[in-house]
Protein backbone atom coordinates (compact mmCIF):
# COMPACT_ATOMS: atom_id res chain seq x y z
CA UNK A 1 0.00 0.00 0.00
CA UNK A 2 1.45 3.57 -0.17
CA UNK A 3 -0.07 6.33 1.89
CA UNK A 4 0.55 9.81 0.61
CA UNK A 5 0.90 12.82 2.57
CA UNK A 6 -0.08 16.31 1.30
CA UNK A 7 1.34 18.55 3.76
CA UNK A 8 -0.92 21.90 3.77
CA UNK A 9 -0.54 25.21 5.62
CA UNK A 10 -3.69 24.69 7.82
CA UNK A 11 -3.89 20.15 7.08
CA UNK A 12 -2.09 17.78 5.96
CA UNK A 13 -4.28 15.55 4.12
CA UNK A 14 -3.73 11.83 3.87
CA UNK A 15 -4.66 8.83 1.97
CA UNK A 16 -4.10 5.24 1.03
CA UNK A 17 -4.00 3.95 -2.22
CA UNK A 18 -3.97 0.00 -2.81
CA UNK A 19 -2.78 -0.31 -6.39
CA UNK A 20 -4.68 2.64 -7.83
CA UNK A 21 -7.85 2.99 -5.40
CA UNK A 22 -8.20 5.09 -2.65
CA UNK A 23 -9.13 3.19 0.65
CA UNK A 24 -8.92 5.54 3.29
CA UNK A 25 -8.58 9.35 3.29
CA UNK A 26 -7.65 11.51 6.59
CA UNK A 27 -6.52 15.26 7.58
CA UNK A 28 -4.50 16.30 10.69
CA UNK A 29 -3.87 19.97 12.24
CA UNK A 30 -0.67 20.84 10.31
CA UNK A 31 -0.01 23.99 12.43
CA UNK A 32 0.86 22.02 15.48
CA UNK A 33 4.58 21.74 15.00
CA UNK A 34 5.07 18.31 16.40
CA UNK A 35 7.49 16.06 16.73
CA UNK A 36 7.77 12.86 14.73
CA UNK A 37 7.15 10.81 17.38
CA UNK A 38 3.61 12.67 17.83
CA UNK A 39 3.52 12.34 14.06
CA UNK A 40 4.18 8.52 13.91
CA UNK A 41 1.86 7.51 16.74
CA UNK A 42 -1.20 9.37 14.73
CA UNK A 43 -0.70 8.03 11.36
CA UNK A 44 -0.16 4.16 12.97
CA UNK A 45 -3.72 5.31 15.07
CA UNK A 46 -5.84 6.38 12.17
CA UNK A 47 -4.59 3.45 10.04
CA UNK A 48 -5.27 1.07 12.83
CA UNK A 49 -8.80 2.31 13.63
CA UNK A 50 -9.81 2.00 9.73
CA UNK A 51 -8.80 -1.03 9.30
CA UNK A 52 -5.51 -0.79 7.88
CA UNK A 53 -2.35 -2.47 9.39
CA UNK A 54 0.71 -0.09 9.46
CA UNK A 55 3.25 -2.29 8.34
CA UNK A 56 1.08 -2.97 4.95
CA UNK A 57 2.52 0.33 4.13
CA UNK A 58 5.47 0.24 2.34
CA UNK A 59 5.93 3.37 0.31
CA UNK A 60 5.53 6.97 1.27
CA UNK A 61 4.88 9.96 -0.55
CA UNK A 62 5.25 14.06 0.91
CA UNK A 63 3.61 16.54 -1.41
CA UNK A 64 4.69 19.73 1.31
CA UNK A 65 4.37 23.65 1.21
CA UNK A 66 5.34 24.00 4.59
CA UNK A 67 8.94 23.45 4.86
CA UNK A 68 9.49 23.92 9.08
CA UNK A 69 7.64 20.16 9.37
CA UNK A 70 8.84 18.11 6.86
CA UNK A 71 11.85 17.14 8.79
CA UNK A 72 9.46 15.51 11.85
CA UNK A 73 7.74 13.92 8.75
CA UNK A 74 10.10 12.22 7.33
CA UNK A 75 11.55 11.10 10.59
CA UNK A 76 8.32 9.14 11.60
CA UNK A 77 8.19 7.61 7.91
CA UNK A 78 11.56 6.44 8.90
CA UNK A 79 11.03 5.27 12.43
CA UNK A 80 7.15 4.16 12.57
CA UNK A 81 7.11 2.57 9.38
CA UNK A 82 10.80 1.41 7.93
CA UNK A 83 10.42 3.30 4.76
CA UNK A 84 12.19 6.32 3.14
CA UNK A 85 9.46 8.75 2.12
CA UNK A 86 9.46 9.62 -2.07
CA UNK A 87 9.26 13.27 -1.96
CA UNK A 88 7.41 15.06 -4.47
CA UNK A 89 10.17 18.54 -5.19
CA UNK A 90 12.48 20.13 -8.19
CA UNK A 91 13.97 17.59 -9.71
CA UNK A 92 11.61 15.02 -9.93
CA UNK A 93 10.17 13.36 -13.50
CA UNK A 94 6.62 15.10 -13.27
CA UNK A 95 5.51 14.72 -16.78
CA UNK A 96 4.65 18.81 -16.35
CA UNK A 97 6.75 21.69 -18.37
CA UNK A 98 6.90 24.62 -16.13
CA UNK A 99 6.13 27.87 -18.31
CA UNK A 100 5.92 29.64 -15.62
CA UNK A 101 8.90 32.68 -14.64
CA UNK A 102 10.25 30.82 -11.94
CA UNK A 103 9.18 27.15 -11.59
CA UNK A 104 10.94 27.03 -8.45
CA UNK A 105 8.56 28.98 -6.93
CA UNK A 106 5.70 26.69 -8.16
CA UNK A 107 3.89 24.75 -5.01
CA UNK A 108 4.03 20.83 -5.04
CA UNK A 109 0.55 20.20 -4.27
CA UNK A 110 -0.02 22.32 -7.66
CA UNK A 111 2.24 19.96 -9.82
CA UNK A 112 0.28 17.31 -7.97
CA UNK A 113 -2.79 18.04 -9.26
CA UNK A 114 -1.40 19.49 -12.73
CA UNK A 115 -0.40 15.66 -12.94
CA UNK A 116 -3.82 14.00 -11.76
CA UNK A 117 -5.61 16.56 -14.05
CA UNK A 118 -3.27 15.70 -17.23
CA UNK A 119 -3.85 11.81 -16.84
CA UNK A 120 -7.28 12.05 -16.38
CA UNK A 121 -7.93 14.38 -18.91
CA UNK A 122 -5.44 13.94 -21.69
CA UNK A 123 -4.38 16.60 -24.46
CA UNK A 124 -7.00 19.17 -22.64
CA UNK A 125 -6.96 22.78 -21.84
CA UNK A 126 -7.32 22.78 -17.87
CA UNK A 127 -8.08 24.81 -15.02
CA UNK A 128 -8.32 23.42 -11.65
CA UNK A 129 -9.50 25.88 -8.79
CA UNK A 130 -8.19 24.23 -5.34
CA UNK A 131 -10.10 25.55 -2.17
CA UNK A 132 -7.67 25.22 0.75
CA UNK A 133 -5.94 27.89 2.82
CA UNK A 134 -5.89 29.91 -0.60
CA UNK A 135 -7.64 29.43 -2.83
CA UNK A 136 -5.67 28.77 -6.36
CA UNK A 137 -6.85 28.63 -9.75
CA UNK A 138 -4.16 27.17 -12.48
CA UNK A 139 -3.58 26.82 -16.40
CA UNK A 140 -2.53 24.08 -17.75
CA UNK A 141 -2.31 23.70 -22.00
CA UNK A 142 -3.38 20.66 -23.27
CA UNK A 143 0.54 19.94 -24.36
CA UNK A 144 0.99 19.43 -20.67
CA UNK A 145 2.22 22.89 -19.84
CA UNK A 146 1.98 24.81 -16.50
CA UNK A 147 1.25 28.36 -17.57
CA UNK A 148 0.83 29.85 -14.24
CA UNK A 149 -1.62 30.64 -11.56
CA UNK A 150 -3.91 33.25 -9.33
CA UNK A 151 -4.17 33.26 -5.89
CA UNK A 152 -7.18 34.39 -3.77
CA UNK A 153 -7.23 34.42 -0.05
CA UNK A 154 -9.46 31.12 0.91
CA UNK A 155 -12.54 31.17 2.73
CA UNK A 156 -11.50 30.67 6.09
CA UNK A 157 -8.71 32.84 5.45
CA UNK A 158 -11.01 35.80 4.36
CA UNK A 159 -13.02 34.90 7.46
CA UNK A 160 -10.12 35.56 9.97
CA UNK A 161 -8.92 37.88 7.88
CA UNK A 162 -12.62 39.99 8.60
CA UNK A 163 -12.45 38.53 12.07
CA UNK A 164 -9.18 40.46 12.98
CA UNK A 165 -9.53 43.66 11.41
CA UNK A 166 -12.97 44.43 12.15
CA UNK A 167 -14.25 45.10 15.88
CA UNK A 168 -17.39 44.08 15.60
CA UNK A 169 -17.43 41.04 13.20
CA UNK A 170 -16.51 37.11 14.46
CA UNK A 171 -16.17 33.97 13.01
CA UNK A 172 -18.92 31.60 11.66
CA UNK A 173 -19.66 28.92 9.80
CA UNK A 174 -18.35 28.62 6.11
CA UNK A 175 -21.78 27.34 4.32
CA UNK A 176 -23.23 27.40 0.90
CA UNK A 177 -25.70 30.40 1.54
CA UNK A 178 -28.88 30.85 -1.02
CA UNK A 179 -29.27 34.70 -0.58
CA UNK A 180 -26.66 37.51 -0.70
CA UNK A 181 -28.49 39.94 1.20
CA UNK A 182 -27.47 39.03 4.90
CA UNK A 183 -30.62 39.73 7.68
CA UNK A 184 -27.72 39.80 10.47
CA UNK A 185 -24.02 39.52 10.98
CA UNK A 186 -23.57 36.13 10.45
CA UNK A 187 -25.44 35.93 7.34
CA UNK A 188 -23.89 38.87 6.27
CA UNK A 189 -20.23 37.45 6.46
CA UNK A 190 -21.79 34.11 5.07
CA UNK A 191 -23.02 35.71 1.98
CA UNK A 192 -19.40 38.14 1.09
CA UNK A 193 -17.54 34.71 1.70
CA UNK A 194 -19.84 32.70 -0.62
CA UNK A 195 -20.64 35.34 -3.64
CA UNK A 196 -17.54 37.40 -3.26
CA UNK A 197 -15.48 34.06 -4.04
CA UNK A 198 -18.26 32.57 -6.77
CA UNK A 199 -17.47 36.63 -8.50
CA UNK A 200 -13.62 36.79 -8.14
CA UNK A 201 -13.39 33.02 -9.46
CA UNK A 202 -15.44 33.17 -12.19
CA UNK A 203 -13.97 36.08 -13.13
CA UNK A 204 -10.09 35.04 -13.14
CA UNK A 205 -11.41 31.82 -15.07
CA UNK A 206 -13.14 34.09 -17.79
CA UNK A 207 -9.84 36.20 -18.22
CA UNK A 208 -7.66 33.01 -18.21
CA UNK A 209 -9.80 31.22 -20.59
CA UNK A 210 -9.27 34.24 -23.20
CA UNK A 211 -5.29 34.75 -22.20
CA UNK A 212 -4.26 31.40 -22.39
CA UNK A 213 -6.71 29.13 -24.28
CA UNK A 214 -7.92 32.06 -27.43
CA UNK A 215 -11.46 31.58 -25.68
CA UNK A 216 -12.03 28.09 -26.16
CA UNK A 217 -13.59 26.53 -23.17
CA UNK A 218 -11.13 24.41 -20.51
CA UNK A 219 -11.96 21.84 -18.71
CA UNK A 220 -12.63 22.76 -15.30
CA UNK A 221 -11.93 21.06 -11.96
CA UNK A 222 -13.26 21.79 -8.08
CA UNK A 223 -10.77 20.26 -5.51
CA UNK A 224 -9.76 21.15 -2.12
CA UNK A 225 -11.72 21.01 1.51
CA UNK A 226 -14.11 23.75 0.07
CA UNK A 227 -14.99 22.46 -3.53
CA UNK A 228 -18.27 20.40 -2.32
CA UNK A 229 -19.80 24.06 -1.53
CA UNK A 230 -19.64 25.34 -5.15
CA UNK A 231 -20.56 21.67 -6.81
CA UNK A 232 -23.49 23.30 -8.58
CA UNK A 233 -22.63 26.83 -9.49
CA UNK A 234 -21.11 26.54 -12.51
CA UNK A 235 -17.95 27.27 -11.55
CA UNK A 236 -15.77 23.74 -12.58
CA UNK A 237 -17.26 20.80 -14.66
CA UNK A 238 -15.96 18.31 -12.51
CA UNK A 239 -15.41 17.79 -8.80
CA UNK A 240 -12.64 15.87 -7.64
CA UNK A 241 -11.84 16.13 -4.68
CA UNK A 242 -8.76 13.75 -4.29
CA UNK A 243 -6.80 15.35 -7.01
CA UNK A 244 -3.67 16.29 -5.37
CA UNK A 245 -3.28 12.82 -3.45
CA UNK A 246 -3.79 10.74 -7.01
CA UNK A 247 -0.85 12.86 -8.52
CA UNK A 248 1.03 12.03 -5.61
CA UNK A 249 0.41 8.43 -6.39
CA UNK A 250 1.02 8.77 -10.28
CA UNK A 251 4.34 10.75 -9.80
CA UNK A 252 5.55 8.05 -7.82
CA UNK A 253 5.15 5.60 -10.19
CA UNK A 254 6.66 8.06 -13.36
CA UNK A 255 9.72 8.20 -10.92
CA UNK A 256 9.84 4.30 -9.99
CA UNK A 257 10.18 3.82 -13.89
Amino acid sequence: MILCLDIGNTHIFGGVFLENKLQLHFRYNSNSGETSDQYGVFLKSVLRDNGIEPNTIKKIVLCSVVPSIDYSLRAACKKYFNVEPFMLQAGVKTGIKLTNRNPLETGADLIAGAIAATHTHPQKNIIIIDFGTATTIEAISSKKEYLGAAFLPGLRTSMLALQSSAAKLFPVEISKTTTAIGRSTTESIQAGLFFGHIGAIKEIIAQMTKEAFAGEKPITIGTGGFAHLFEHENIFTHLEPDLVLDGMRLVLKMNEK
